[in-house]
């Protein structure tokens, strides 16, 4: 991919509109006396002094102590072991129901979150005042129950604003929120929440997704049975218009059941226990595609500054705006999204498929609630981008100001879709981070100019480097995505790591003190913009030269007839010089067929496109790709099935949001082993349909998330 100056910018800075992160530099340069004329000057500044960019970010966003902090940062400047605001306490749930970022209170009656189901034509609102009204009342009967600072309260649910006001009532008492998706089954639930054993369970007795009502009673029964924590099930009922006899006045068998209109007539005020600036606010879970799902915990504090910082300084966004990005309740892009309410944003929910009716059903949402920034994934974007569709041209979108991607790389032919068929003079901010953070630490910039298939900037205070294979930093050329100093939005540890063994050997064994996150990502050395090339326990290595495996699809997936592509290199990467096979998949669209002429156009557009090393050994087209929960191809998974791995341990069945496509990976890697080894001969199986096996609690994907 050329350089930043080897191509024209798709999008420049409205120099008449004065971005957050400009205020914030000129109040910079009046509470230190320091003068920052670039964005990069003052992402070293950051980043060298960690200690004075946190404390006085905490300044500028009037963070409410209890207690006010010893120091801003105390253990080093290494990754792992830092202790952050050593003293301080306060509470993360305060400050999303508090006041915006310009100091002045919110009005009470405006608009906090605005929500939407795909059941539901008209959106349901509620002011500050009443979610303020709401937070209080269900943490008072959270308290009635026995709920307190450090008790778990789970979720199985969707995304409603319930479940945005149980969170924030278990917050506002130091109880640990973790929250699962309504399409994991009974076991993928099980496997995360016997991990950390929560006293109180909050769901939903059904949920509709995709035109269809799912029914969840019997995989709650199965949840609480194997749940002997459980003291208690707060049940929430659908929308009246689709209850259709699922609801009726079903009670939990073998716990105390609690409904939600119960929990909503409890007496409570609205009370917030300031716990310390590191106690656990949430735990997330990793996909646990290729094991047991990691409980990764995160601290009120540390959340707290980091959503303020990326949401108002990098995504730009103001008290008023409606945010919006399309995320289910389990993905850390829904934490990501609530954080809005701390800057009196106005956060927007949906509920539902992003493409029932159809694959315009968020551009029609965008345009009739006049969004002013919307979030989606990757994915998405380029599924609208091959079904092409011109959202711009069927939809008025003159309030959209900006659009933001994650979930994967979004290739240059995305990037040139948004502006041709969106919106020309819409701000794209491609973003990078993970769950293991709960944010993105390379974003979004309101200063900098958006290039094709590059993301503008490492964030402030984010100490992001490419390392090659020696542990030396590079510019210009595709190392590993390196953090080299703390933030305060790293783990606290793994639930019952107690030695932090599991958090060790996840992050900090390939460079000790050091956290490896397992991307691939290349850093401009004339623009410090950067490239994502995917993960790096992915990568293809094809005669000495390494390649990350965005590349590959971007190749791939921009041919017609292909409508997805996964792509395996069965090399041991800790085998010196021994190469194995490229193998790629197509899941091919409507009407394509894997001929001769296919093959030869595919093997042409790589040769010419990336290189001859990288014509693939051979070609399989698949009924589909597989993918996580959150919509990631599960290449690691393949790799492991086509190096004889097993099924059942390669993957993790119940962590896939389309499973029957892993179980057809697996037969044709045992077909493929059978081949190698003087068997029959090999297949190519064109138009094949996977054999359905067991239904996991009828839990649809969300593939597009």
């Amino acid at each position: 991919m050329a350089p930043s100056s080897a191509q024209p910018p798709l999008w420049l800075p409205d120099r008449t509109h004065v971005a957050h992160l400009t205020r914030f530099m000129g109040w910079l340069a009046r509470d230190q006396g320091t003068t920052f004329e670039t964005y990069h000057q003052l992402y070293e500044w950051s980043v060298t002094h960690p200690d004075r960019f946190w404390s006085t970010l905490a300044r500028y966003f009037q963070v409410r102590f209890g207690t006010p902090p010893a120091s801003a940062f105390e253990a080093g400047h290494k990754a792992m072991g830092a202790v952050w605001f050593p003293g301080a306490t306060l509470n993360y749930a305060e400050h999303l129901l508090r006041f915006a970022a310009d100091e002045n209170p919110v009005d009470l009656d405006q608009t906090a979150v605005l929500f939407r189901s795909e059941s539901q034509g008209q959106p349901v609102r509620l002011s500050r005042r009443e979610l303020r009204e709401q937070v209080g009342t269900v943490a008072g009967r959270f308290r009635s129950l026995g709920v307190k600072a450090g008790d778990r309260v789970a979720g199985y649910l969707p995304n409603r604003p319930e479940t945005l006001v149980a969170f924030l009532a278990a917050a506002s008492l130091g109880a640990i929120w973790s929250v699962v998706p309504v399409e994991l089954s009974s076991h993928g639930v099980l496997d995360r929440l016997t991990q950390i054993q929560p006293k109180l369970l909050v769901t939903a007795v059904a949920y509709r997704y995709d035109g269809r009502l799912h029914d969840q009673r019997q995989a709650i029964e199965r949840i609480v049975a194997e749940l002997p924590s459980l003291e208690a099930v707060l049940l929430i009922p659908l929308d009246p218009a689709d209850e259709g006899g699922v609801t009726g006045d079903w009670n939990v068998p073998g716990t105390r059941t609690i409904s939600w209109a119960d929990a909503r007539s409890s007496q409570g005020g609205l009370r917030f226990h300031r716990v310390p600036f590191a106690h656990p606010l949430w735990i997330l879970f990793s996909s646990g595609s290729t094991g047991a799902p990691k409980p990764i915990v995160h601290g009120h504090g540390g959340m707290l500054l980091e959503h303020l910082k990326a949401l108002h300084l990098h995504l730009d966004l103001s008290a008023g705006d409606r945010f919006f990005w399309y995320t289910t309740a389990g993905w850390m892009m829904w934490n990501f999204l609530i954080a809005g309410l701390a800057l009196g944003a106005t956060v927007v929910l949906y509920d539902g498929c992003p493409k029932f009716p159809d694959l315009s059903v968020l551009w029609r949402f965008v345009s009739e609630e006049r969004i002013d920034y919307f979030g989606t994934s990757a994915p998405f974007l380029m599924a609208c981008c091959k079904e092409g569709l011109r959202p711009g041209a069927q939809f008025d979108l003159a309030q959209l100001r900006g659009i933001g991607s994650t979930g994967a790389p979004l290739p240059p032919e995305g990037f040139e879709w948004v502006y041709r068929e969106v919106k020309p003079d819409v701000w794209l901010g491609s973003m990078s981070g993970g769950t293991d953070v709960c944010t993105a630490f390379v974003l979004g910039n309101p200063l900098l100019p958006v290039y094709a298939g590059q993301l503008q900037c490492r964030g402030l205070g984010a100490p992001v480097e490419a390392w090659d294979e020696d542990g030396r930093p590079v510019l210009d050329q595709v190392g590993e995505l390196v953090l080299t100093g703390p933030m305060p939005c790293m783990p606290l540890g793994f639930w019952n790591d107690p030695d932090d063994r599991r958090l060790r050997e996840a992050y900090f064994d390939v460079y000790p003190g050091i956290w490896r996150h397992g991307d691939w990502i290349r850093i401009n050395a004339e623009d410090g913009q950067c490239i994502i090339y995917g993960r790096s326990d992915s990568t293809l290595k094809r005669g000495g030269v390494r390649m990350g495996t965005s590349e590959f699809y971007r190749v791939i997936e921009t041919l017609p007839e292909i409508g997805e592509a996964l792509v395996i290199d069965t090399s041991r990467l800790d085998t010196a010089g021994a190469t194995g096979q490229l193998l790629l998949f197509v899941a091919l669209r409507p009407g394509a067929l894997l001929d001769a002429a296919l093959r030869q156009k595919i093997v042409a557009a790589l040769r010419t496109e990336l290189s001859p090393r990288h014509v693939p050994d051979a070609i399989y087209a698949v009924p589909e790709i597989p993918h996580t929960l959150n919509g990631k191809k599960m290449e690691v998974p393949v790799k492991r099935m086509f190096a004889g791995v097993p099924l059942e341990r390669a993957a993790n069945l119940y962590a896939v949001a389309n499973p029957d496509a892993l179980e057809f990976f697996a037969r044709l890697a045992h077909t493929a082993a059978t081949a190698s080894h003087g068997g029959h001969g090999g297949t190519e199986p064109h138009g094949a349909t996977a054999d359905h096996g067991e239904k996991r609690d009828d839990h649809p994907p969300h593939t597009l998330s």
